[in-house]
């Protein structure tokens, strides 16, 4: 028996982002739609369609229209939304853009996306947006011709400037967001992603683990990523629910609190968040007792933290999803009728409309069930392409419209998939994706540094770390803050090294190629030695 899976067949919706959301407004126009508490926005969908249709007027004043690219760099909060279905109102493709990014980033995400305009709050608490900004424009290349500044004069001179839309309906197969994910080279890919992609991909989710018009989700993914885009905002919205944001950047008593004062049924997050709020000093005075489900994604979820999980919230309702960017995210999840032990123990079966195999690595045949090798996923989830780099995307999805993962699974005879590793050389960080080659390029640029090798290893809290081996040049002495300054303000915070170890050699390979899976060996092992020698000299 092969390791082949396919989930149920189900209709699929050929709507757009705005027409699922439009018809929960109509279902529900004066239920609660969006809750933004640091914003005390409390928006029913009446008036919510009202604002998103005020902001695509908007946006089709300052001249932008079908087939056009923007950018949200923002945290979240409420004109997110706005900007997540107005622009699908007015045809135009919304760019998800990373508020960790800086100069380096941006820059580089500017002038691969082509966008006309960028949407962002001028500074917040951690960084100066409109500085960063700036800086990113100053390198050519770029089409931006307008950005304008969330919460000021510049956003209301948007909404103010508004004009009548086109009459002519959106594509559903066109592509709505463009979500920037690295590559193993270290560039960021432009994933482009549909309206049908993304509707149906939210709605089987909602479906699936059962969302109704009561439900309220907490949100936690943040809106940039496409399990905060899909997953938590379109999912609720497409089954007419109540989405809550409780801070702009995930902080755990600002969770919390939100959980007891909203009535909250839908907890969501990566395994560091559940973490920080189970471990959270005030954690017991909360009351929880509304929420039905848990939903965790991102990152791999231990068992013991599920068993965790469902203890506090007096509910089994905890279910591990999996995905990736490229697939819209869900590839896997599972059922409200599944076993807490069999949620923990696997990430799900295939979800409807997808086809699932796994491959053997080198020949990219269906390996029979029980055996490893690399998960793929066929479908009507499965991307568009890489923006502009038909190369990538060759490599990503072969003749047969296999989306090949990277990932390492084993398929049980009832379709169950658990993840083993993963062939791709990433590195998740509480979420975040970070690719080696990425770091390794910026670090190569420090004038001291001969060569670097980054690799992430386990951590409890963030699932991985980032480690960085570096060998110097001839001569040159360094400090770990040194190279973790030279790397500030250039690059996301979650790609800095939080461990650097300064090296003389690698290991290597007869053929002269260094061998990461041995590094990272030696640094759990030069680790436990070190803690071992710390609690003798205690």
């Amino acid at each position: 028996m092969l390791s082949y899976a396919k989930g149920a067949d189900l209709p699929l919706r050929n709507e757009t982002i705005y027409e699922a959301f439009a018809w929960s407004a109509r279902r529900f126009p004066e239920r609660l739609a969006l809750v933004s508490r640091p914003d005390g926005v409390r928006w029913t969908y009446r008036e919510l369609q009202e604002k998103v249709e005020q902001t695509a007027r908007g946006l089709a004043g300052l001249g932008l229209g079908a087939g056009d690219r923007v950018g949200i760099w923002a945290a979240s909060c409420p004109e997110w939304i706005l900007m997540q279905f107005a622009c699908p109102r007015a045809g135009i493709t919304l760019v998800s853009v990373n508020p960790a990014y800086r100069a380096t980033d941006l820059g580089y995400i500017l002038r691969k996306s082509h966008m006309r305009a960028i949407f962002h709050h001028p500074r917040d608490a951690r960084a100066d947006y409109s500085a960063i900004l700036k800086e990113a424009r100053g390198v050519p290349g770029h089409s931006l011709e307008r950005m304008v500044e969330i919460g000021t004069d510049s956003w209301a001179a948007m909404l103010a400037g508004g004009v009548s839309l086109p009459d002519a309906r959106v594509d559903p197969q066109s592509v709505a967001n463009i979500q920037f994910t690295s590559g193993t080279t270290g560039n960021p890919k432009g994933v482009l992603l549909t309206h049908v992609n993304l509707v149906n991909n939210a709605c089987f989710l909602a479906g699936e683990l059962g969302f109704t018009e009561q439900d309220r989700t907490l949100q936690t993914f943040p809106l940039y990523h496409c399990a905060g885009y899909t997953c938590s905002s379109l999912a609720i919205f497409s089954a007419g629910g109540t989405f809550v944001l409780p801070s702009r950047m995930f902080d755990a008593t600002a969770a919390l609190e939100a959980v007891e004062a909203e009535g909250v049924t839908l907890l969501y997050g990566v395994p560091s968040m559940f973490i920080a709020e189970l471990e959270h000093p005030r954690q017991a005075e909360f009351d929880l007792r509304s929420v039905r489900a848990a939903v965790i994604g991102g990152a791999p979820c231990p068992v013991e933290l599920m068993h965790r999980m469902a203890k506090r919230l007096g509910t089994e309702q905890v279910f591990d999803i999996y995905g990736q960017t490229e697939a819209s995210p869900v590839i896997t999840m599972s059922s409200p009728t599944d076993s807490l032990e069999l949620r923990a123990a696997t990430v799900g079966h295939a979800g409807p409309n997808t086809e699932m195999k796994i491959a053997d690595v080198a020949s990219g045949k269906t390996v029979p069930i029980g055996e490893q090798g690399e998960l793929c996923s066929r479908g009507y989830l499965v991307m568009r392409g890489y923006d502009e780099d038909p190369e990538a995307t060759r490599r990503a999805i072969d003749a047969e419209g296999w989306l090949h993962t990277g990932d390492l699974a084993v398929m049980r005879a009832d379709g169950y998939v658990s993840l083993t590793g993963r062939a791709k050389d990433m590195i998740i960080r509480g979420g975040e994706n970070v690719y080696p080659a990425e770091v390794e390029n910026l670090l190569h640029g420090h004038p001291k540094i001969a060569d670097a090798h980054v690799l992430g290893i386990p951590d409890e809290r963030l699932g991985e770390v980032v480690i960085a081996w570096i060998r110097l040049k001839t001569g040159a002495a360094a400090s770990e803050a040194e190279i973790r300054e030279f790397c500030e303000g250039k690059v996301a915070h979650f790609k800095i090294p939080q461990s650097i170890r300064f090296v003389e050699s690698y290991p290597m390979t007869a053929s002269g190629k260094v061998q990461k899976f041995r590094m990272r060996e030696l640094e759990l092992e030069l680790r436990q030695s070190e803690t071992t020698s710390q609690r003798r000299t205690a």
